[in-house]
Formats: C-alpha cells, structure tokens, sequence
C-alpha cells in the first residue's frame, strides 16, 4: 500500500513532531492480508452505489437540487448542538460552543454565500462566442479530520450535493462514531429530499487500508484530503486527482496605525476559538515595539495571560516533553493547559502568551499548535515583521495563511507581497478571514495552499472546484454566429426534466 503509517524513528527526527503527525498515527488495527480482502467488498459496494447514483444524479436541474441542499442545512441546524457535543465527548477536542457555530457556518451558512445556478447551469457568452456546460466530477472521496469532523461532513455533503457529485467519507478512527453517525444524517435528508440512493456514504470500518482501497480506485474523480500529511501525500499518490491541504502556521502582524483595542481583541477570540483547533487560528503575533506597552494591556484585558518565566519553563516542559507534542493538549481550554503545567491563570483566560526571542525549528512556541497558546514577539518596524513572519513560515505554513492589523494600505500591500502564503486576513479575526466568514474570499473550511504549499489550488475549497467545463468555442470571426444558443439551451434543458 502506497498509504503508511510514520515510523517512531521518522517522527523523532524533527525537532518538534507537528499535531498533523498526531493525526496520522491514530490508523487502524488491520494488519493482514486477510483483513484487507475483507474490507474491499465494503469499498466495492460503496463504489458501485456511488457510481450509479452518480450517473443519475448528473442530470438534476438546479430546482432539483436547491431543494435537496436545503434539506439537508436544514437536517445540519437541528442537529448542530447535538453533534457539537458528541463531536467534544467522542474525541476530547474544542468546546461546544463554538463547534455549535462551526457546524451553523457549515450548513445554513453555505445557502447564504452560494448560489446553486452557479454550477449546474450551462453559460452562453455571445462576446466571446463560447457556451460552457459544467460538467461534475463524479465520485468525490472525503476524508475526515478527527478534529473538526461534524463541521467537515457537514461542508463536504453540502458542496458535493451542490455540484451534482456523489460523496463517500472516509472518518479518521478517533472520530468514528460521531462521523458515521453525521454522514447518515446528511445522506437521510438528502434522500428523502430526492437525492439519488447511495449519493452520500462512508466508510464504516476506517483505516488505512480501507482508505487506500478507495482512494487508488480507478472510479474515483476526485479526492478531498483534509487531515495529517501522510493522509494527504496518499491522495496524491493515489492515481487519481486530490486536492489536498497543508498546515498553518499563522504570523499576525500589529503595526502600530493599527486600532489597538480591537486588534487585541480580535486576536484572542481567534486565537481561542474552539480552543486554538481551526489551522486559521493565530500562532504568533508580531508586534511593532512602537505599540508593544499598549497591544500587551490590550491583549491582556481581552482574556490573554502572559505567562511569566517561572510558569514558561513549567508549561514548555507539559507542552513539549521529549522533543514533540503533548498529544493531550490538543484543543483543550487555557486554563485547562495552565493546570496541567502547574501554575494557574485569573478567570476568564482565553489565551497563554508566551513571549519570544526568535522563530524557527528551534522555537515550538513559533510553529503551528492546536491548542490556545501564542507566541508574541516585539519587532522594530514592517521589514522586521516581515522577517519574523517569514522565519515562521520557513520552518511550516507556507501557503497557508497570515494576518495584519493596520489602517495603512502600504502596509497591507507589503506585508502581503512579501509573504509566501495564499490569504492574508486584514483587521480581522484569522479564524473568520481567512475562511471566507468575514471577507469575501471564497467560504470553506478547506484551506488549499498552492505551490507554496504543496497544493493544486491557491483559494479555499469550494463548490467551484467540485466541476469542470465542458466548452464548445466559435471561430472569432464575426461573420460566423452561434444562432439563438439561449433557445437551445432551453429546449435541451427542458428535454431533461
């Protein structure tokens, strides 16, 4: 199998073993090759289900399919709480709370910001003498994070069925029963409101091995891969197309134009929103020294705590024990971390800060984690920031994301041509920017990170990316017309209901 999972000795080998390689090592007990001719009649029943619902489903007009979409938004809302808290309970991740608003954003939020038309409607272009027909991918594979596994399905279900496409999930073990259980709703509601049999599926026994059985299948069109990296390096190694995301690492800059107060506070509701699990979460804030007193009293009333040394040197050896990651910190709480290290915060702490001399390989404070502890750095000026952000990025997170608070557009304009990442949220919060829920960037939880990165694609994962297009182009001469193409269109669509 092309899919494995990573060796103690490989995880060692860096200095600090990343969560996304947590994510990796929680696979599958298979191990045989008895076990794995076992699992491939399951893929297999999945995979002809999907094909034929697949080729039937093809053919819907968007009325159809509009009213399948909101079925299941529907289904997502009434259920939104209470997969928040199975999706907490189950896994040890995140607060209810804000699962409860990721799973809203990733159901009824999805019918505000997308018009169904968009993708399945054929597009005449008189000017430019072309008529495009979107054309769906046909099987999408799904997989599952064990961190954000409702607000996923819910995402993944929803752009798959917007865009014609049938959907199998593949959960990540440590989220099973929740994610299984979510993928049944979903493809319930979609039924019922008309969506082929088979349309949305899963996985029910997951693993490695059923993974790659579904992955490499040459009737696959498309894979979504969302999770550790030896997940989404067997997408791409599978045959056949993946999109696949990397991991942040987000520097937020605060020059010193910026609106203090509200930088400030932006910047820990981010920071600690689902306790620090969204890869979109601040990591590091630069601050220009010239604001550092006032940005520091800021942060501080908004529900930061700057960790003093004697606590720092308590909670690095709880965070980072035997050069890795404490895999039981991921997405707790700060006062939670704060205990387990051994020393306490006030009431009403949201985010640890720890301040920093430096960034890189060296620093763990400066990388990516997944739990509510940031890093802050003074920095002379915007070229220093740029350095620092850069520095950051060179040990992981390129492509992925960054942030900036400043009422200066020259500023905007040079931290953003300067850093090697695909979005950069600006006064706001990066949890918010950098998905599309605040800013009109495309909304999805899917963060692709381009060549940076190691992606296809540059923008957030939307429904856009679901189809492809069919294209039948005139000659530029103007002597040759396309006739009343609408008309054609019509009658072919009409031919179709």
């Amino acid at each position: 199998m092309f899919f494995k999972e990573p060796k103690k000795s490989d995880v060692a080998s860096t200095k600090i073993a990343p969560f996304h390689q947590l994510e990796d090592k929680v696979v599958s007990n298979i191990s045989d090759q008895t076990e794995c001719d076992q699992i491939q009649p399951e893929v297999d029943r999945l995979l002809d289900r999907a094909e034929t619902a697949a080729g039937i489903f093809s053919t819907y007009t968007t009325a159809q399919v509009q009213k399948i979409i909101e079925a299941m938004a529907q289904a997502g809302k009434e259920k939104a709480e209470f997969y928040a808290e199975w999706s907490v309970r189950e896994t040890g991740y995140g607060n209810v709370s804000d699962n409860v608003k990721k799973n809203l954003d990733c159901s009824l939020g999805l019918l505000e910001r997308y018009q169904t038309a968009d993708f399945i409607d054929p597009v005449v272009d008189y000017e430019k003498k072309i008529i495009s027909f979107p054309k769906p991918a046909g099987i999408i594979v799904a997989l599952i994070p064990s961190t954000n596994p409702v607000m996923t399905v819910y995402y993944k279900a929803m752009v798959s069925m917007m865009t014609r496409n049938t959907v199998i999930f593949s959960p990540h073990p440590a989220a099973k029963e929740c994610s299984i259980h979510v993928v049944d709703l979903m493809a319930q509601a979609a039924e019922k409101a008309g969506a082929p049999e088979g349309a949305i599926q899963t996985i029910r026994t997951p693993g490695i091995l059923s993974l790659n059985c579904l992955m490499e299948s040459p009737r696959v069109g498309l894979i979504l891969a969302t999770g550790g990296p030896n997940r989404v390096h067997g997408a791409y190694r599978s045959g056949n197309p993946a999109i696949g995301m990397g991991p942040g690492n987000v520097a937020c800059f605060v020059h010193q134009s910026a609106n203090i107060p509200v930088a400030a506070e932006q910047i820990i509701a981010s920071n600690s929103f689902d306790h620090a699990l969204p890869c979109v979460c601040e990591s590091v804030v630069i601050a220009d020294r010239a604001i550092d007193p006032q940005l520091k009293a800021a942060m501080g009333a908004s529900g930061g705590y700057f960790v003093s040394d004697e606590a720092e040197e308590k909670l690095r050896a709880y965070l980072f024990p035997d050069r890795g990651v404490n895999p039981l910190a991921l997405g707790k709480s700060a006062a939670w971390i704060a205990q387990q290290a051994g020393f306490s915060v006030p009431e009403g702490t949201k985010s640890l800060i720890v301040e920093i001399d430096t960034v890189g390989a060296d620093e763990p404070i400066s990388q990516e984690k997944l739990f509510p502890v940031m890093g802050y750095i003074a920095v002379d000026g915007v070229q220093a920031a740029i350095d620092t952000a850069l520095g950051m990025l060179d040990t992981m997170g390129k492509g992925h994301s960054a942030v900036i608070h400043t009422n200066d557009p020259a500023v905007v304009a040079r931290y953003t041509a300067a850093l090697p990442v695909c979005r950069i949220a600006v006064n706001t919060k990066g949890v918010e920017g950098s998905s599309g829920f605040s800013t009109n960037l495309t909304r999805g939880p899917v963060i692709g990170t381009g060549f940076f990165g190691g992606s296809s694609v540059d923008d957030n994962i939307g429904p856009k990316y679901l189809v492809q297009w069919s294209r039948a182009a005139y000659p530029t001469d103007l002597e040759v017309s396309m006739g009343d193409m609408e008309a054609a269109v019509a009658q072919l669509l009409s031919q179709s209901v």
